[in-house]
């Protein structure tokens, strides 16, 4: 069944969590005892409605707030597809929270508050979205019962969101609109009486049907995680190397190359959990057995020749740090792309990203949550392509060597 990996977005109180809570309802989701929770939580506070927003706040110091702080992963199927819903915060001091969440996202659920339209934090996770390469994003203008189902503040906070994406330069984006409340229903599995005047799908019938399909990149790149050698008489010279697909796809016969090596060889067979196959595509795991013997070990990468691959030791990219000891030049940090990791040295902290003005401010350090622009000087070469070509093979992770904590990501530009 296919599946679908929404992230959510939008400022404290929009109702990102009554929203989730609604659908996982609506779809029969909730076990027992989580209805049972919510059914006598909402009681206790004296509240004449189910608050569905306890569905999903987790923590104990959330529900005291009645915020969301970490990320919370939710699970639920329909006919159709499976569906995973990262619940990600909506305070600006958890924006490295909402990075997790979407990293893996196919699609962003970005809510907006009928009352307040775009807003900062409105700007902030749209800048974020793209600059992980989300190229679908449902815009959901919630507690449209607040405002009287006004068909007027819809069409000016879709402007507003208009101007937004316009001022970005977003390149490829599918934008969808949808005015409804969560707390009440509307437009959610449904089309809302009280909205006559919208005329798109609910929101249910958006999730269901949206086309999330993208092509396999070009760059064919698979990142050994081990090799196997089994220690039995009848395997004695099997060598096999067993990774993820990162880029594109691999057939038997294939001309290929080692990176770091530079070796060059053919793929003589391809096996997918001890089945021999014919091919493997992007996101598929695999273990490659090549012609000749050749060295390769863990971090190591097989792949096709091609000029859009950069072997490099120096990287400028637009970081999102996630620590509070500030980024700044003559650093050290590991670099972890993948499994490979590199040393690597902060040559020079130039810009801090203002999201909120859609512009930059020159700086020498990045703190908390901020994102800006960095240049590294590697000790040892990476495999890599920009990250808005390949978001495959153009990410990689900042770790704190003190600490081995990760400290941000980085997005090579």
């Amino acid at each position: 069944m296919d599946l679908l990996r929404i992230a959510t977005a939008g400022s404290v109180d929009d109702g990102k969590s009554t929203l989730i809570g609604r659908l996982l309802y609506e779809t029969g989701s909730l076990k027992e005892d989580q209805l049972k929770h919510i059914e006598e939580k909402s009681a206790s506070n004296g509240l004449d409605h189910l608050d569905f927003s306890l569905a999903t706040d987790g923590l104990l110091t959330e529900r005291e707030q009645g915020i969301t702080i970490d990320v919370s992963h939710l699970y639920f199927k329909t006919k159709k597809r499976r569906f995973i819903i990262a619940d990600s915060p909506g305070h600006i001091e958890y924006t490295r929270n909402m990075v997790t969440g979407t990293s893996n996202s196919d699609a962003t659920l970005l809510l907006l508050d009928a009352r307040k339209g775009v807003i900062e934090q409105t700007k902030r996770h749209f800048y974020i979205t793209q600059l992980l390469g989300i190229k679908k994003v449902i815009f959901a203008v919630n507690k449209m019962d607040l405002v009287g189902y006004d068909q007027n503040v819809f069409d000016r906070i879709k402007e507003d969101i208009a101007h937004l994406i316009q001022n970005q330069n977003t390149k490829d984006l599918t934008a969808y609109y949808i005015p409804l409340s969560a707390l009440k229903g509307d437009n959610l599995l449904l089309k809302s009486p009280k909205m006559g005047w919208f005329s798109g799908k609910v929101l249910f019938d958006l999730i269901e049907n949206i086309a999330v399909n993208e092509p396999p990149s070009k760059e064919n790149v698979l990142q050994v995680q081990t090799v196997i050698r089994p220690k039995l008489a009848a395997y004695h010279d099997y060598r096999g190397f067993a990774g993820k697909v990162k880029s594109g796809s691999f057939s038997v016969g294939d001309a290929i190359e080692v990176f770091p090596s530079g070796t060059k060889t053919k793929i003589k067979s391809i096996e997918q959990y001890g089945v021999n196959q014919e091919q493997v595509s992007q996101g598929q795991n695999a273990t490659l057995l090549l012609e000749d013997e050749v060295n390769v070990s863990r971090g190591d990468s097989l792949f096709t020749p091609s000029n859009s691959i950069e072997f490099t030791k120096i990287i400028n990219a637009k970081v999102c740090w996630m620590q509070d000891k500030a980024l700044q030049a003559e650093q050290k940090y590991l670099l972890q792309f993948g499994s490979k990791k590199s040393l690597a040295k902060i040559t020079d902290v130039s810009e801090r990203i203002d999201v909120s003005s859609d512009g930059s401010k020159e700086t020498t350090a990045l703190g908390l949550n901020d994102i800006g622009i960095a240049s590294f000087q590697l000790a040892h070469p990476v495999l890599c392509i920009p990250y808005p070509e390949n978001k495959n093979l153009g990410s990689f992770i900042i770790i704190d060597i003190n600490t081995n904590n990760t400290a941000g990501v980085g997005f090579i530009e």
